[in-house]
């Protein structure tokens, strides 16, 4: 009888993945990660993931001359819950932050141009931004394509020269505020290097695991339940 991870392989081959759940974040997690790209460079309308179906959907137009300055998705398989805020709160000092309660957010860049989004990549994280978006951890990991001809060298955030880090930070500070708003809604505290970008990766993990578990786990026991099978392998799978 195949295993039950076997099962749901073979279900992957034959139905869509959902781009959160069912995609991996990659066997070299978290030095190199799967990036599922909603939004590119030019895009005027700001997609974003469904969470139910998995298919992208228009979150709104982008406003004003506010573009993402490069590939702008989500790390699958993360979540960004209580325990990714209690590091925010540590680092601020903050006593009113709370995760966002989505995918860690992830930039990469890269030299090439890629045409469209609804992609997956693969990239290596480099830094990122400490952001707080109405009182919620909405950390922003910065990362570069894998094997990009250009950037590959930069191995840190502080490689990045300053102008294009002021890019990254003044789209992220205003990307949601109107004309002549003088307090922005959005707050970058810090911006981290790499170090510390690996481990809010696995924060973000810790995070994922204990907001949904393993998904085939918790499949493979209402499969089980709802046909009156195998109740010792439920059972097992219950207990661990």
């Amino acid at each position: 009888m195949s295993s039950i991870n076997e099962i749901w392989e073979l279900i992957g081959l034959r139905y869509k993945s959902h781009p959160w759940h069912g995609i991996s974040i990659g066997e070299q997690a978290p030095n190199f990660v799967n990036c599922f790209i909603e939004v590119i460079p030019g895009d005027t309308v700001k997609y974003e993931l469904d969470k139910v179906s998995g298919y992208l959907k228009v979150d709104r137009p982008q406003k004003f001359s506010s573009l993402v300055p490069a590939l702008y998705g989500f790390i699958p398989q993360t979540y960004c819950g209580k325990i990714v805020a209690y590091h925010c709160i540590k680092k601020t000092g903050r006593k009113d932050i709370v995760g966002d309660g989505d995918p860690l957010d992830i930039l990469v860049l890269t030299e090439r141009q890629i045409n469209h989004g609804n992609i997956i990549v693969q990239a290596k994280p480099i830094g990122g931004f400490r952001m707080i978006d109405g009182g919620e951890a909405d950390d922003k990991i910065i990362a570069i394509l894998k094997q990009d001809e250009v950037y590959n060298n930069w191995n840190d955030v502080n490689d990045l020269p300053e102008a294009l880090l002021n890019r990254l930070k003044h789209y992220f500070l205003t990307y949601k505020d109107m004309p002549g708003v003088t307090k922005s809604r959005c707050e970058i505290t810090h911006i981290y290097d790499r170090d510390e970008a690996l481990e809010i990766i696995q924060l973000s993990r810790e995070d994922y695991n204990e907001k949904f578990g393993r998904i085939e786990t918790k499949l493979s026991i209402a499969a089980f339940e709802a046909f009156g099978l195998g109740q010792d392998i439920v059972n097992k799978r219950k207990k661990k």
